[in-house]
């Protein structure tokens, strides 16, 4: 599908020489004099190679068709993460490139929402929050129970993130999927 070069927005997965891109910022921009442009940086999702491009604001560029699905995490090896469709039960090899920063919060049976072009996943959005048990972190201190300084604590995935001193060890707790950032204790 082809559209103009200005609608294109972060997130957006454009087809270009017969590789796909997927978009990291778009800014548009209007001189006081001349032709105003769009300033696309992408990433090739074959390979990971990050590209900035400039267009005509009302250049064609073509947009790739990209199907979000509900898939089910199934297990991870050497090949990658595999993901099965609940509906079919058709199951997807997603490579490690594509799921990035979100493997360690990958859990068995989550479910996730992959984007698919044809056959193709090129990005997986997981659910906003996880819930994790705290590994290591330093000793409960005791009077402190809501103070704004936070401890270096390890969960179960192998992240480090930063929780509150009335967090101990065996303390399951809500983190952000996003950034690890600690969001609450877990109501579990």
């Amino acid at each position: 599908m082809r559209v103009i070069a200005s609608s294109i927005r972060k997130g957006n997965v454009i087809e270009q020489d017969g590789k796909l891109y997927v978009v990291l910022t778009a800014e548009n921009i209007h001189p006081g004099k001349g032709t105003p442009v769009s300033q696309i940086e992408m990433r090739r999702i074959s390979d990971g190679v990050k590209i900035s491009e400039r267009y005509k604001t009302t250049d064609q560029v073509e947009k790739a068709t990209i199907e979000d699905s509900n898939f089910t995490f199934l297990y991870e090896d050497a090949d990658g993460f595999h993901f099965m469709n609940p509906e079919s039960f058709d199951q997807v090899q997603v490579p490690k490139e594509v799921v990035g920063n979100a493997a360690p919060y990958l859990a068995e049976n989550m479910s996730v929402k992959l984007s698919m072009h044809d056959t193709t996943p090129v990005a997986i959005q997981l659910p906003q929050r996880a819930t994790l048990e705290v590994v290591d972190t330093e000793p409960v201190t005791k009077g402190q129970t809501a103070s704004s300084s936070y401890k270096p604590a390890m969960l179960s995935n192998g992240v480090r993130t930063a929780v509150p001193p009335h967090i101990g060890v065996g303390t399951r707790i809500v983190v952000m999927t996003e950034d690890g950032s600690y969001v609450e204790r877990a109501k579990d």
